[in-house]
């Protein structure tokens, strides 16, 4: 087979193997070509998702934009802040966004009971557009997933410019046993959309990446908002046995991985 007749396929000519591949995955495999270009459709696909990511990283979290009243009022959300005052600021010092503002300290501190079992906190990170779209989908089997187990599920809230290291403060604050971080990822030309959940064991101003897991490509093409639920559920149960979490932490597949 010669290169221009590789380049002429269409997909109903591709191999089955090869569709299977372009099935599971959003790569641009076999876009195909014009001479040495990008194939015009493939151009402007890319030019989209570039957009797509610019505005989920430069889009400002909003509890009222990004949510429907119903679900800002059934979970009782509320929003807090780091020490970063703009979106740009946040962007070009990311210390900032690992510090909350003395306000939030105090809100938080005055809303929210310690000692739970599972402390969800949604944090914006580096796509709201992946908050806005995932958590909903999300926080019920969380929820559920929490309840079955007979765990206390804390208060919600929702931090603005916030960075992964910001669990540590929640940790000092709380003491729950575990945090989980639901935090937009960084876009990429694949999706914009994508949510990671980070977990810790009793976090605390020591800690650094060794000691959380996290559980990532959370979006309909990746891990499902359902079974990242059961996969979450399933590694804070994990922690909260073996008391620790990160790189001390070995887990055990779930179901899921079989």
């Amino acid at each position: 087979m010669t290169a221009d007749s590789r380049d002429s396929l269409v997909p109903g000519d591709w191999p089955e193997i090869v569709r299977k591949i372009r099935a599971r995955t959003p790569a641009r495999l076999l876009s195909g070509r014009v001479g040495a270009a990008y194939r015009t459709d493939t151009q402007l696909d890319l030019r989209h998702a570039h957009a797509a990511a610019r505005d989920a990283v430069r889009t400002e979290l909003n509890v009222e934009q990004q949510f429907e009243a119903r679900f800002v009022q059934h979970w009782r959300l509320f929003e807090v802040c780091t020490q970063a005052h703009s979106k740009e600021e946040y962007l070009l010092n990311p210390s900032l966004g690992r510090v909350l503002s003395e306000t939030s300290r105090a809100e938080i501190m005055s809303r929210c009971p310690p000692d739970g079992d599972l402390q969800i906190v949604i944090g914006d990170g580096l796509s709201v557009t992946a908050v806005s779209e995932q958590v909903p989908k999300l926080l019920v089997p969380l929820h559920d997933g929490a309840k079955a187990r007979g765990w206390s599920f804390g208060q919600l809230f929702v931090i603005r410019h916030c960075r992964v290291g910001v669990m540590n403060e929640i940790g000092q604050l709380l003491s729950p046993k575990v945090v989980v971080l639901l935090i937009g990822e960084r876009p990429g030309l694949a999706t914009a959309e994508s949510l990671s959940a980070y977990l810790a064991y009793r976090p605390d101003r020591t800690h650094t990446d060794a000691n959380r897991n996290v559980i990532s490509n959370i979006h309909s093409r990746g891990t499902t908002p359902v079974d990242a639920a059961n996969r979450i559920v399933s590694l804070a149960s994990q922690m909260m046995n073996m008391k620790s979490s990160g790189t001390l932490l070995r887990a055990e597949p779930t179901a899921l991985d079989k």
